[in-house]
């Protein structure tokens, strides 16, 4: 069992408001160079950039997560995480199915870019991405769990696209393994400043869109046994000694 840093929020450049320096090899080396063991790529309503994020952290003692951040029709923004690429590949094509249909416009929203894992650019993507799904978020965290994967409510104490900002409170239909808090805001005071999580643990991350925010962004440490889902599942629950570390 040991601490390992994570960054379970990161977005790529196949994200519209992300910098083209946010490249899936350079994310794994800045990780290299700034000791964090953990990252989830997390582009928009997308996941095309993940395989070459892993690819480039072959041969580092960096674990890259399989994941996402979709934003419900309520406007609500959630980070999904998966374990095994065929729990990624199914709960894309559920993503896909619930598009808005529209195209991305690239100067006005920014360019979503899909390259490998050298940093070759291979496509860009057409379709807008930085938009509402048409399927609410009760549906999707729920779809997530009969997936096998875990859903955490992003930022929620900003005053945009978060659960709270959109909702004022969280459904009990809503199953949520955490919620994320920003920069702007400790682990350790979350739940006395924004009672409505209630006793749902909590995270900090970068929610990187510039390498600089990368960097020197928050990240959450683990005390876990291997950098898995599962045993980050456990550390969110307090099991079996696995831990969030405050």
């Amino acid at each position: 069992m040991r601490k390992f840093v994570a960054d379970l929020h990161v977005h790529s450049l196949l994200s519209p408001c992300a910098a083209v320096e946010m490249t899936p090899r350079n994310i794994v080396w800045h990780a290299v160079q700034h000791e964090v063991d953990i990252i989830a790529i997390t582009d928009h309503n997308a996941c095309d950039n993940v395989v070459a994020a892993l690819e480039a952290a072959k041969g580092t003692e960096v674990t890259v997560l399989l994941g996402m951040e979709v934003e419900s029709k309520e406007e609500v923004h959630l980070i999904v995480l998966f374990e095994k690429m065929r729990q990624l590949k199914a709960w894309e094509q559920f993503i896909k199915s619930h598009l808005s249909g529209r195209l991305n416009d690239a100067e006005r929203f920014g360019a979503q870019f899909i390259v490998d894992a050298e940093d070759n650019f291979i496509a860009e993507k057409t379709e807008l991405l930085l938009t509402s799904l048409t399927v609410g978020i009760s549906e999707i965290t729920s779809q997530v769990k009969n997936l096998g994967g875990i859903c955490i409510a992003s930022h929620v104490d900003r005053p945009t696209y978060s659960i709270i900002s959109q909702l004022g409170f969280i459904p009990p239909d809503v199953d949520l393994a955490a919620v994320e808090v920003s920069r702007n805001m400790s682990i350790a005071h979350a739940a006395e400043r924004i009672p409505a999580i209630g006793r749902l643990p909590v995270i900090t991350a970068s929610d990187a869109h510039v390498m600089d925010d990368f960097v020197n962004g928050p990240k959450t440490t683990f005390y876990l046994e291997q950098p898995t889902i599962e045993e980050i599942r456990q550390a969110l629950l307090a099991q079996n000694s696995r831990k969030v570390v405050v």
